[in-house]
């Protein structure tokens, strides 16, 4: 009978600890950049389990998640284009990176494997000027004489949104070409002179898939995913070289957080003979003066865990975390730069 009225104890006590929980359960809402989705919804899953918080986080596009952020409709926003000086200080915002990853051409023709094609910067800016306009151009054979190159047309493949992803590919092509940079040049949304367009790295993805010898870009972890075929690229070294966490990596060693505003490095084209040509870090933004305390705390809640913890899921899906140093500053910049509305700190 005590051994039958314990186990009863038991059942009720657990019960009314998740019921516990779930009461004190607090949900966030972020959106923006479709770059790292992956892993943002990679750590809500695990945090919501340890925890029995949940993060609600809508991948619409850096420029979105700009414009959400700036109209205080969500807890934070996340853009791959940082946010220039001036911005930060006229909207009161806090800008920090929260993951490395890198973008990576994808091609739909048959008989050719991941990696297997090769493309400089130069030839790349070309194919996305509508300047070569077949696969099998004299160019692109001549890097990859080995290859099943067929007479085919190239179907170029962008975003149609404001792209944080776009940003960081057009600021590439405007460092290795100075035709894109003086007739396209770099931004979140440009004038592309070919192609068509799909919203977020999900909608470059499902095209891609779809369309027989076409050309896109995309976060590493959706071509992964999708199965998509991606080429290797010709770095600033000159090697050529795959997207991979340790290229990433290598990109990403010599960044200089603390000169840029907003820690906003900008990771294309690095020097190493390792290093990733399109690599870039993802970043978080935060309004300085909490409206809402409580969520602003939830905001640094998950962000710690996902610093703390995360690594494991971040590695697993490519992404590079941020080093142990960079968080460090990261955690000092929300003690000292986030307050209240009376002006004190939130802890």
């Amino acid at each position: 009978m005590l051994v039958k009225s314990l186990k009863q104890f038991m059942v009720f006590a657990i019960a009314l600890g998740a019921t516990s929980l779930s009461a004190n359960a607090q949900t966030i809402t972020g959106a923006g950049a479709s770059f790292p989705y992956p892993i943002y919804a990679k750590w809500a899953s695990l945090y919501e389990k340890e925890t029995g918080n949940k993060v609600n986080y809508q991948s619409i596009g850096s420029g979105g998640g700009q414009q959400q952020i700036i109209a205080k409709t969500i807890d934070f926003g996340a853009s791959d284009d940082p946010m220039k000086a001036e911005q930060l200080e006229q909207n009161k915002l806090l800008q920090f990176p929260a993951i490395i990853g890198g973008t990576v051409p994808v091609i739909n023709i048959p008989e050719i494997q991941a990696g297997q094609l090769k493309l400089s910067g130069e030839v790349l800016a070309n194919i996305f000027l509508g300047q070569i306009k077949k696969w099998n151009d004299p160019v692109i054979v001549a890097l990859n004489a080995n290859l099943p190159l067929p007479d085919k047309t190239i179907i170029v493949v962008h975003r149609s949104d404001g792209s944080g992803t776009t940003f960081g590919w057009t600021n590439y092509l405007s460092k290795v070409s100075p035709t894109w940079k003086e007739k396209v040049g770099e931004g979140k949304s440009v004038k592309w002179p070919t192609g068509q367009g799909g919203k977020g790295n999900e909608g470059v993805s499902a095209y891609v898939k779809q369309l027989k010898h076409s050309i896109g870009y995309v976060e590493y972890a959706y071509a992964k995913q999708n199965n998509l075929v991606w080429a290797s690229l010709q770095n600033k070294a000159g090697e050529f070289v795959q997207p991979s966490k340790e290229s990433f990596m290598s990109a990403a060693a010599n960044a200089k957080w603390n000169e840029k505003p907003g820690m906003g490095v900008v990771l294309t084209n690095e020097d190493g003979k390792d290093s990733w040509p399109v690599t870039a870090a993802s970043f978080i933004l935060m309004h300085k003066v909490a409206d809402n305390v409580e969520a602003t705390k939830g905001v640094f809640q998950f962000f710690d865990w996902a610093f703390s913890k995360g690594q494991d899921a971040a590695s697993e899906l490519d992404y590079v975390p941020l080093p142990a140093e960079v968080v460090s500053q990261i955690k000092a910049q929300w003690a000292s730069e986030v307050k209240d509305k009376d002006g004190k700190a939130i802890q």
